[in-house]
């Protein structure tokens, strides 16, 4: 099920590897794996496509950056509580994300729990407004009965197909449903975000608001700062990163997700992450570093590049299978 993804040696022996999954898709087509077909919940990685289901009605109700706050995993940084504040608007009342901190130690100095402090309120927040446009219920918004749960499952058979029902359903952190995926079927979400990026507001909202979508130290808001618009990048709970990367090799969408065995890891992610996009020409600096020891990316987390591919940027492959 698992792969090993990375080491972390001393002096050339191992004293860590971290294991996990990944897929490539381009259009249709699985170009490259490592793991196998294994499910797992899509928790935020989701978001993009929770949002897609109402982003028409949405689209003249809401600001560039209160878009991004439908789509992050926010830190519950100060800028991003405004915003979130200035969403619900008389909604706050309906709100059902569950009392929480920021999620990074220091993001703000409220000492409160609350719910607007929950990573995910930007997408309850738009959900509720949607409910108010489209005269559907607020009180029971997160329940899978709900008219929003409906039009989110049809958005994802239209990229999936029709015979697309997921096989497990579990009720996500946040309060709403979270299905079941393999990482192939996440992956080819992620390549349909590419191709779709001037259908709606969302990629466009990710890229230009990335501090918004998470916060300081955030890998993803790393990311889609550094690769320019060319990649929409999107963390997820317990170990997942989701990449859209926009990329002449690959007209169809690449998408790329990665499967971490042991849960969110932002050292092991960035090197695993940060490995694959400097592979394909994406001028990023590793921001985490380890001490007394080298990280090694196992060099089958890329396919055999296309031959027009080119990098100016160097980096030491080895490969330690």
């Amino acid at each position: 099920m698992w792969y090993p993804l990375v080491e972390y040696q001393r002096n050339c022996l191992a004293e860590v590897v971290i294991h996990g999954s990944l897929s490539w898709v381009e259009g249709e087509d699985e170009i490259h794996s490592l793991g196998g077909e294994n499910l797992f919940y899509g928790r935020s990685l989701l978001k993009p496509f929770q949002m897609k289901a109402i982003a028409k009605e949405l689209d003249e109700s809401l600001t560039l950056e209160e878009k991004a706050l439908t789509i992050a995993s926010h830190n519950a940084e100060i800028a991003h509580l405004e915003i979130v504040a200035e969403m619900l608007s008389s909604n706050r009342k309906f709100l059902k994300t569950p009392p929480s901190g920021p999620l990074l130690v220091g993001s703000n100095n409220l000492k409160e729990k609350s719910s607007i402090q929950h990573p995910c309120s930007g997408k309850h927040a738009a959900i509720l407004l949607a409910c108010e446009l489209n005269r559907w219920s607020k009180e029971n918004y997160t329940t899978k009965e709900h008219a929003y749960h409906t039009v989110y499952l049809k958005e994802l058979k239209k990229h999936l197909g029709e015979n697309y029902s997921p096989t497990y359903t579990a009720t996500d952190g946040c309060g709403l449903s979270t299905l079941s995926f393999s990482l192939r079927e996440l992956a080819s979400l992620y390549s349909a975000l590419v191709r779709e990026r001037e259908k709606d507001w969302v990629w466009r909202a990710a890229i230009s608001c990335p501090n918004l979508i998470g916060g300081a130290n955030r890998l993803d808001t790393y990311i889609l700062r550094m690769c320019e618009g060319k990649v929409f990048a999107k963390e997820g709970a317990d170990g997942l990163l989701g990449l859209g990367i926009e990329h002449p090799s690959y007209p169809k969408g690449l998408g790329i997700v990665i499967k971490l065995a042991h849960g969110w890891d932002m050292n092991a992610m960035s090197f695993v992450a940060f490995y694959i996009l400097r592979s394909l020409g994406f001028p990023v600096d590793n921001i985490y570093s380890l001490e007394d020891q080298e990280a090694v990316v196992s060099v089958q987390v890329t396919p055999s590049l296309k031959k027009n591919i080119t990098s100016n940027f160097y980096y030491e492959i080895k490969n330690f299978r």
